[in-house]
């Protein structure tokens, strides 16, 4: 592959990041708090990343079954649940009942899942150590809808022009 493609193709998680951080900006309605808007264009970035099998991390969920499957019979058995857990747990909420609304919708109870990623993020910020990230945590929590419908907002908008990539400024 010559160097030109490859580096147009190639994204690095700071490039996704940035991208997942213009768009969901652009998506979301009126102003939205930027430590918010990091946090959740982070989410899509790292999911954009993420295989669906990978070994060494939570695997990018292919539907909201899985969150159901691993976070709530999983934690119901295992009795897990501490904040990291929770968090990636309402990650994938946001994620599927979000960005992927359109593909749930059929299968799935997109405001039980809501609901169920706001509880989520609660209950990791209520047993987050670091003050900060426990605020943080809290407050995507709360805002957990409105997130939702930005990170849907953003899935359709993407998927109406699939295949439009911004021109490189010339050197």
């Amino acid at each position: 592959m010559d160097d030109s493609l490859e580096e147009l193709l190639g994204v690095n998680h700071r490039g996704a990041l940035e991208f997942f951080f213009t768009g969901l900006r652009d998506a979301a309605e009126g102003t939205v708090d930027r430590e918010e808007l990091l946090y959740n264009a982070s989410v899509l970035a790292h999911y954009a990343q993420v295989s669906t099998t990978t070994d060494t991390d939570f695997p990018a969920p292919d539907s909201l079954a899985f969150v159901f499957d691993h976070f709530v019979c999983g934690a119901m058995v295992s009795g897990t649940g501490d904040s990291a857990v929770m968090e990636v747990a309402g990650a994938q909420c946001l994620l599927l009942a979000g960005f992927f609304e359109d593909q749930m919708r059929g299968r799935f109870n997109i405001h039980w899942y809501a609901t169920l990623g706001a509880g989520f993020f609660r209950r990791a910020a209520a047993q987050e150590s670091v003050a900060k990230k426990a605020q943080l945590l809290e407050a995507v929590g709360r805002r957990f809808e409105p997130w939702r419908q930005t990170h849907a907002r953003l899935g359709r908008e993407l998927r109406e022009r699939p295949y439009l990539l911004p021109r490189r400024p010339e050197p």
